[in-house]
């Protein structure tokens, strides 16, 4: 899908998922980590496995979070 670190799941005019990425970009830049957004509806696969499920955070391609980011949680996992 991406050779970013963190993937943010989102779609198109979703507030929840902007905030997810504004707060992804955030500690992300944080942390020197790369990071990308990818619209579940571009991608059948992943519009069926997500639906409204959105968004959901990838961390290494396993998911890590789901609606809203955690930043303790998200940090800790990148520490690793």
């Amino acid at each position: 899908m991406t050779d970013a670190r963190v993937t943010v799941l989102t779609r198109v005019d979703c507030s929840a998922c902007e905030r997810a990425e504004a707060e992804v970009a955030r500690v992300c830049g944080d942390l020197g980590v790369s990071w990308s957004a990818v619209d579940v509806d571009s991608d059948p696969e992943l519009r069926a496995e997500y639906g409204d499920r959105i968004p959901v955070v990838l961390v290494d391609g396993a998911e890590h979070g789901t609606w809203k980011v955690d930043e303790q949680e998200l940090r800790a996992a990148l520490a690793r």
